[in-house]
């Protein structure tokens, strides 16, 4: 562990400003340079805590929640688009930059805030990653989630191959996810003119304490605390001019990148609850709600074989995945609040350790539907830190002083502070209820 100093350290040294943009390119060989921060951003949202919340809401709910799952995909293209704004314009990730505009005690609240949220992300990659090993392998969850213990290992070595190879695997595993979905929607058959009507907003999502529990945990899982501070780093990697033109350039190819891989996650997601409601909500097995079940039953109710075995390898999939994000975030919050660079070996250790001993606890005292109950609520856990992410964010990239020419205009000022206060509303809801009930 060293201490440094320097507040104008970069974020993520050892990989700043190491993939070439062509100077004058192509607009298409221009955004291949750029492409890849989007995708690695897009693994937060499809990580196996957006599984287990979206299999309950759509065998509980049909396609009620689908409007949910939409909405939270909206917010987090625009709060992704601020995320990657700020590191470019101003060359600070999110960490750094509440660490050098807040006084430290309000920073190292903040920090604390951001490793309670990484630690539940990192919850539901090691129980994902487990169940997901005990479907394929028959492995107990116990040992499942020792294994993934490990992963240190392999990160280890891929981070020495450079960036644009963790990006390529990324992006290689994000995209067989996908086609296992694909193929479970074609099998699944869903209506969909019902899908068509769940895309559209409902009270009922806020009026049904049970339907508003899931709701809330599918924003929780969609737009992720440590994806904000992720983003504003790794759209650093790229070398582009640190000019105005050169920065103008950068958030524009970098937005794009942006948007069109969370789009991809919406369908990912879209696709997980449009299975579950199929294969479930109408078929009369309202009660499964969790991965295991889900697992269970796909194959008997659809009539194939493949739909099962395929649900659990685009899991482990997305464990996998998630496991390499999560590690490249708990680095730049560490780093950027409190100036302070562990080992990346030590520093991924801990992170597990701390994911690990609850779930190893759960596993063994309420075996695998405790696991799943513990994937739910940690997505609700990651939501009721979304607003200490989302505020600074949003104050930040409104300010002229902080952003000069890059400062949000005044309509994404409004539309900014309107997600923020909707998502504040929300969860207070929620916590009231919670302590009211």
């Amino acid at each position: 562990m060293t201490w440094r100093d320097d507040s104008s350290t970069n974020s993520l040294s050892e990989v700043h400003a190491s993939i070439h943009v062509p100077a004058a390119g192509s607009f298409f060989r221009t955004l291949k340079a750029y492409l890849g921060p989007g995708l690695m951003v897009a693994v937060g949202y499809m990580d196996p805590g957006n599984w287990a919340t979206d299999i309950a809401g759509g065998a509980q709910f049909g396609y009620k929640l689908l409007s949910v799952v939409l909405i939270s995909n909206l917010f987090a293209m625009l709060l992704q688009h601020l995320s990657l704004k700020l590191g470019i314009a101003t060359g600070r990730d999110l960490a750094q930059a509440c660490r050098e505009h807040y006084s430290r005690p309000v920073a190292i609240g903040l920090w604390i805030l951001a490793e309670i949220a990484i630690a539940a992300t990192d919850l539901a990659e090691v129980i994902g990653a487990a169940i997901a090993l005990n479907l394929l392998f028959g492995l107990p969850i116990t040992v499942g989630i020792l294994i993934t213990a490990a992963d240190v290992l392999l990160l280890l070595w891929l981070q020495n191959k450079g960036f644009r190879v963790i990006e390529i695997i990324v992006a290689g595993l994000i995209f067989l996810i996908l086609a296992c979905f694909a193929y479970e929607l074609i099998v699944s058959r869903p209506d969909v003119q019902a899908i068509m009507g769940g895309l559209l907003p409902r009270s009922e999502v806020v009026t049904n304490p049970k339907m508003l529990y899931i709701a809330i945990g599918i924003l929780g899982a969609t737009v992720m605390p440590h994806n904000l501070y992720l983003h504003s780093s790794i759209v650093q990697t790229r070398d582009f001019p640190r000019t105005d033109t050169g920065r103008t350039e950068a958030i524009k190819f970098a937005t794009i990148d942006s948007t069109g891989s969370l789009f991809l996650a919406f369908f990912i997601n879209g696709a997980i609850l449009i299975l579950s409601a199929a294969a479930f909500h109408f078929s009369g097995n309202q009660q499964v709600a969790d991965i295991t079940d889900a697992h269970r039953l796909l194959d008997p109710l659809l009539g194939v074989k493949l739909a099962s075995v395929l649900f659990a390898v685009a899991l482990l999939a997305s464990g996998q995945n998630s496991t390499l994000t999560g590690t490249l975030a708990g680095q730049i919050v560490m780093e950027g609040f409190l100036n302070i660079r562990f080992k990346p070996w030590l520093r991924r250790l801990v992170t597990r350790l701390i994911a690990i001993v609850p779930a190893l606890v759960v596993a063994f005292l309420y075996g695998e539907r405790g696991t799943s109950e513990l994937l739910v609520l940690s997505q609700v856990v990651l939501s009721l830190q979304l607003s200490f992410a989302v505020v600074p964010l949003v104050l930040f990239t409104n300010s002229e002083k902080i952003m000069g020419r890059f400062a949000n205009p005044l309509w994404v000022k409004v539309l900014s502070w309107a997600i923020a206060g909707l998502i504040i509303g929300l969860n207070g809801y929620l916590l009231a209820e919670t302590l009211l009930s």
